[in-house]
């Protein structure tokens, strides 16, 4: 009896005993029938889905570099769909089928964002990615 009367007592002040609900999350689904979001706002973050170098037909361009230029243009464009740039990127984890390339990579990517703001970032080689992408890039930014 009395766990029940703590745990009353604790919602009527607005303390909460159990997890949150998700109703304060915002999910951008941008792909129909893609089985992810394009990206999900949760407590002031916005998470983005891993980016591949893909146009808008879905296809792949050839090589490293133009692979690499379409991502970051594809992870511009969905910050700037949520009203942000590229300056509220703050983490970016870089997935390459190559890690070879990983210089390669970072001509492009440094040019995206501001010499004093580069995000914190990972990086790693992988044994494949979808699509048969030389690359994919995933990157959190912070929301207004």
């Amino acid at each position: 009896m009395m766990k029940h009367a703590l745990a009353a007592g604790l919602l009527l002040a607005g303390i909460s005993t159990g997890p949150a609900l998700a109703d304060d999350m915002v999910f951008h689904k941008s792909f129909p029938g893609a089985p992810f979001s394009e990206s999900v706002e949760v407590d002031g973050v916005l998470y983005l889905s891993g980016q591949l170098g893909t146009d808008a037909n879905l296809k792949l361009p050839d090589g490293m570099v133009a692979q690499g230029r379409q991502v970051m243009e594809n992870i511009k464009a969905a910050v700037e769909k949520r009203g942000l740039t590229m300056d509220h990127v703050f983490k970016c984890t870089v997935m390459m089928a190559d890690m070879k390339q990983w210089g390669d990579f970072n001509k492009i990517y440094v040019t995206y964002f501001k010499p004093d703001r580069l995000p914190a970032r990972s990086a790693f080689g992988t044994n494949g990615l979808a699509l048969g992408a030389l690359l994919e890039v995933e990157c959190l930014a912070k929301m207004r």
